[in-house]
């Protein structure tokens, strides 16, 4: 039996989905990147020449046609939400109108060819919670319009299989950090500003949670997903590896020898900042997941 696929991948020049398409690639399957190379996008990469990798640069909300694939895997997205707080319409245009095009893409398919549509979702669409964790059956509220953008694009996907009866799956993915990952987001601003002799930004007090997984630990649960046929379910994907951005923050200043508290600056709060973050990813657990980094922060640069 024949186990190679054809994967359209969305955003796969960005942090995690360049993850998955190494992944997919080194597991024999085909891809098919489509990525309009914004500011956060890999302009080069290991594979760009592979016999098994196509590139198209365009736009998911503009995208006109779908190739043949198994399954399509919609990383693309604006992700930042600081950014999102600022200006928001870009974030309704690539999350909502992009997922929206693309499932129309799908819809426009005889029944036979459609892929499964697979949209990488976010543990923030459940908003913020004290104590406990979310279960993938939570309502969801999300607090600023990244999460609310995230959390639409979901609804849209549910509907359509609803509706269309197009076959899906949705994960929400906790804090995800590695290689390649854009210098915006918290460990790599860490890193970078250190290793500039400047200091790093906290937000508020830097008391605030998140649950931090490895990039490849999350594309070993997507690609479980994938290789176990599963569809039509909503699955969390988390390290449940809970620390404080000040604990994120420390924990970088000790990789790089600085020790000292003048290497941080508490910074004005986020509006709307949420207080914890967490997720219970049992589920995928029961179908053999672990990840291989589970406490703390896994050192993957030298």
């Amino acid at each position: 039996m024949n186990n190679k696929k054809k994967i359209i991948v969305t955003g796969g020049r960005g942090f995690i989905g360049s993850h998955f398409v190494e992944e997919c690639l080194l597991r024999g399957h085909k891809v098919i990147d489509i990525d309009k190379m914004t500011y956060a996008a890999n302009k080069k990469l290991p594979w760009d020449s592979h016999s098994d990798y196509k590139l198209i640069k365009e736009d998911i909300k503009d995208i006109s046609h779908l190739p043949y694939c198994d399954y399509l895997v919609n990383f693309a997205a604006e992700s930042h939400v600081d950014n999102s707080i600022k200006s928001s319409k870009i974030f309704v245009e690539s999350n909502v109108m992009g997922t929206h095009n693309l499932l129309e893409l799908v819809r426009g398919k005889e029944k036979y060819e459609r892929p499964v549509f697979f949209q990488i979702s976010t543990d923030e669409v459940y908003g913020d919670i004290e104590q406990g964790m979310y279960k993938e059956g939570d309502p969801l509220s999300p607090s600023n319009p990244y999460s609310a953008s995230k959390a639409s694009a979901e609804m849209l996907v549910k509907s359509y299989h609803r509706t269309y009866d197009i076959d899906y799956l949705i994960t929400r993915t906790a804090n995800n950090y590695g290689e390649r990952q854009y210098s915006e987001k918290l460990i790599p601003k860490c890193i970078s500003r250190l290793n500039d002799g400047k200091k790093i930004p906290i937000h508020g007090d830097g008391s605030y949670i998140r649950d931090w997984t490895y990039v490849k630990d999350n594309v070993n649960a997507l690609m479980l997903l994938i290789d176990g046929g599963h569809k039509n379910d909503i699955f969390n994907i988390a390290a449940e590896n809970f620390m404080t951005n000040l604990e994120v923050a420390k924990q970088i200043m000790s990789w790089l020898d600085k020790t000292d508290n003048d290497n941080l600056e508490f910074v004005e709060n986020r509006w709307g900042q949420d207080i914890r973050y967490a997720v219970d990813s049992s589920k995928i657990r029961e179908l053999g997941w672990k990840p291989k980094h589970e406490k703390g922060l896994y050192k993957w640069f030298k």
